[in-house]
């Protein structure tokens, strides 16, 4: 067999597709790849998480060889069968020795090979372990890097225009934004991270009764991996990936989107780093994963966090308490300013994860959250079932296992008040073609996970209940078909709708990639949700279904290996009570090499009717700069991103992005406004690689 083996793959180095070997050498565009892959057209959703994840498997590809499937996993595009096929292949002809070799693994066509590529090796240096002391293999790490970004709005907001009387509520900073990012990491090894960051408006200043402390965010962390008996040791901010996240999810999550089937199963990843500059979301302190046996391991953590949060005094008791945290992160106004980390939040927990072997694993996650003030929610009957009070406890139970080939994962849950919550799912190659994947759901109305972030129509894993089919049939090589249906029910009122209600969501996707360098596809996506109309004659609302259509037609294509471009049109319909609007959003984008310079630009013209009928688009950035806008109202919108490398350590990014809308000559809302029918958005970025 192993003869069998090298000549396959003699042949295979001798005939090899053209489009591999171009791809490997190909500059690839990361921002790009995600957003063809994972995007769906309207959702504004922050792929932080999943752009970091992806970039720093691409500065460090997963050796194949000795990848978990948690790890293949975490790519999010290969499927449970394609990774058995792999791990079957290995085991009969013994390691790859090319990555040509793939060719010959059942389900891995060209089209997926080009897409798993950037992400992965088979080169054998990596099964050497490192002995060398820590201190000399974080100096010696080549990703090693520091970012500063400075970002600024160039037309003047109301709030900083000066005051007019001492009354006059104003931004106390400057109109500029500041970011800074420290982190040296290598996967399976290390991570060692600085962040901070100030706002447009935010005031840089020391004052220990405000918490500033210069800037107005600051994030660190330090971790090692593999130390003794220790798998994971974190000190710092960090999250948590526990079995569907039912308790514990990361923002890894991606939902609903166009890849229906690989995304749907979450990765139970443990601890991980939290670098990112939302001010919310990680936990601050120390976790622990603890192996106690080959099969066996334990996860333990403390966090402290301060939490941005109104104060209220009752009027009877005078007792303190909160309805909610404030999670915009702004602190500019004399309002934000106070309400900064007014609430302390303590969370302690264990996690105790049975690995029989890579399919079958079973877990068990218990925690305990206190706040320093209770949580009084607002009169109002949508929350009568919400979380109230300063503690509140979770215990889950979750799975991963195979029968035939069916792979079976799924969690439930409890929490404090007595609520449950459970999510369980299975996905299958039904037939060569096609891959199905399914997923029940039910959270009831006092089922409290207050970092939950498992599959859900809401925000949170609450008063909801539904099921998920996913499709994707591939017709050849060239061409696929993604679809998925979703059906869900809120048991129990909910914002903006004074009924329990219900709704339906499905989208469909043909994707074309007749050759490297070219890809076409075309999304339907149809989505109905009952929620409040406007009042009737008795000046009740009454509940309604709302349906919203969603079209768009996209083309990506070469020129040539330095001229790329990307036609779209995206299109929406919005319909409640007999009444409807539209939206709609042309777009053009190119991007081109020259050099040590990447031109990116684009030119969109957009013409939408009220608030459901945005159109969100993603835009290119600065290195781990996302931009996706909504676009919203009449006018055009572009920008131009100017990257320039100037050698292997220095790289600089430059982005102008102007809207000019032609349906107002006002901008924004309050401290936001701008008088004129234009806003500008200008952003400098450079990154200098210590190695």
């Amino acid at each position: 067999m192993k003869l069998q083996h090298i000549v396959l793959t003699f042949s295979l180095l001798i005939l090899c597709s053209t489009r591999i070997c171009a791809q490997k050498n190909q500059s690839f565009d990361l921002q790009l790849f995600i957003e063809s892959f994972f995007n769906l057209q309207d959702e504004s959703i922050n792929y932080e998480d999943l752009y970091e994840r992806l970039l720093l498997l691409y500065e460090n590809p997963i050796n194949l060889n000795s990848a978990s499937d948690n790890e293949l996993k975490s790519i999010h595009l290969l499927s449970n069968a394609q990774i058995d096929s792999l791990k079957s292949y290995i085991d009969q002809n013994g390691k790859l020795l090319t990555l040509y070799e793939l060719q010959l693994i059942e389900g891995f066509d060209i089209n997926t090979i080009e897409r798993i590529l950037p992400f992965i090796t088979v080169d054998s240096s990596e099964l050497t372990r490192d002995d060398r002391p820590l201190h000399q293999r974080i100096l010696t790490e080549r990703n090693n890097y520091l970012i500063y970004r400075y970002s600024q709005t160039l037309e003047t907001k109301e709030g900083f225009t000066p005051q007019e009387s001492p009354d006059d509520n104003k931004y106390a900073g400057g109109r500029a934004s500041h970011y800074l990012r420290y982190r040296v990491s290598k996967p399976g090894d290390f991570s060692l991270g600085l962040t901070t960051e100030i706002d447009a408006g935010e005031k840089f200043t020391w004052d220990s009764e405000t918490h500033r402390y210069g800037m107005d965010f600051w994030s660190a962390h330090f971790m090692v991996e593999h130390h003794k008996s220790f798998r994971k040791i974190i000190l710092g901010d960090y999250q948590l990936q526990f079995g569907q996240g039912l308790i514990f999810g990361t923002g890894l999550g991606i939902g609903k989107g166009s890849e229906t089937i690989n995304t749907l199963e979450r990765v139970n990843l443990g601890i991980r780093p939290y670098t990112s500059v939302l001010e919310g979301g990680f936990l601050r302190g120390t976790a622990f994963t603890l192996e106690l046996g080959k099969p066996l391991e334990l996860t333990t953590f403390v966090s402290r966090t301060r939490q941005d949060a109104f104060i209220r005094n009752d009027s009877e008791s005078y007792e303190s308490y909160f309805s909610s945290f404030q999670t915009s992160g702004y602190h500019r106004t004399a309002s934000e300013i106070e309400n900064k980390n007014q609430v302390i939040e303590t969370v302690l927990g264990a996690n105790l994860h049975l690995k029989v072997n890579e399919i079958t694993q079973f877990g068990v996650v218990l925690s305990t959250t206190h706040y320093s003030l209770p949580v009084q929610r607002s009169n109002q009957a949508y929350n009568l079932f919400e979380f109230t009070g300063n503690h509140n406890q979770n215990a889950s139970f979750y799975t991963n296992f195979k029968i035939r080939q069916f792979r079976f994962f799924g969690e439930l849950g409890i929490s404090k008040s007595g609520g449950r919550g459970q999510v369980f799912g299975f996905t299958s190659k039904l037939i060569p073609q096609l891959e199905f994947a399914m997923l029940f759901r039910n959270y009831t109305r006092d089922f409290h996970s207050l970092r939950g972030n498992s599959f859900a129509e809401g925000s949170r894993n609450i008063n909801e209940n539904g099921i998920y089919w996913g499709f994707k049939y591939t017709l050849n090589s060239k061409l696929f078909l993604t679809a998925y249906y979703d059906t869900f029910y809120f048991p129990w009122l909910r914002f903006r709708a004074d009924t329990p209600s219900e709704g339906n969501d499905y989208m469909l996707r043909l994707n074309y990639l007749p050759r490297s360098g070219l890809q076409v596809y075309v999304q339907y996506r149809n989505k109905a949700k009952e929620e409040n109309g406007s009042p009737g004659i008795d000046a009740l609302k009454m509940v309604q279904r709302g349906v919203k259509e969603q079209a768009l037609i996209n083309l990506d294509y070469d020129i040539h290996e330095r001229l790329k471009l990307r036609s779209r049109i995206q299109m929406s319909r919005y319909e409640m009570s007999g009444l409807s609007s539209n939206g709609y959003a042309f777009i053009q984008d190119a991007i081109y090499h020259t050099g040590p310079f990447v031109f990116s630009g684009r030119i969109a013209l957009f013409d939408t009717e009220g608030l459901n009928n945005r159109q969100y688009a993603y835009e290119r950035d600065a290195l781990y700069a996302f931009s996706i806008p909504a676009y919203s109202g009449e006018g055009i919108r572009n920008y131009l991103l100017i990257q320039y490398k100037l050698n292997r350590q220095l790289d600089f990014w430059l982005r102008l992005a102007r809207t000019s809308y032609y349906d107002r000559d006002e901008i924004g809302t309050g401290l936001e406004t701008i008088q004129g029918n234009k806003k500008t958005d200008l952003r400098f970025q450079l990154r200098f690689k210590i190695r």
